[in-house]
């Protein structure tokens, strides 16, 4: 049995129902590890799916938050959702954990519209 972590859900206010997606804590540990601790220290569990405020979301998240070399900042709430944006938390982590997670999040959201 493959290990997950419950990260996030989304809802769909047509549907009214909530969509869990659950996460490859094995694959992508460091990417877990911070949802995890993001969550545990009141960050949201939901995102709101805004894939048009992205890039703003990012800028305002990562605002003051210096490169590492080696490392890439990683965000929760994720820039792609509306709960991101100023006050997320940046974890430095591997690049190939972070991009791996964050690939494998969107093909899994890819169906979902904003506002998911």
């Amino acid at each position: 049995m493959v290990p997950v972590t419950k990260v996030t859900q989304v809802s769909t206010e047509a549907a009214k129902e909530d969509i869990k997606l659950e996460f490859p804590s094995e694959k992508y540990p460091e990417t877990s590890q911070h949802i995890k601790e993001a969550i545990a220290a009141g960050h949201s569990n939901t995102c709101t799916i805004d894939r048009a405020g992205a890039d703003h979301n990012r800028d305002l998240s990562l605002k003051g938050v210096p490169t590492r070399k080696g490392k890439d900042r990683d965000e929760w709430p994720m820039a792609m959702c509306s709960e991101g944006g100023e006050g997320a938390d940046i974890k430095y982590i591997s690049p190939k954990d972070n991009r791996g997670a964050g690939s494998w999040v969107g093909h899994k959201l890819d169906e979902y519209g904003d506002g998911t």
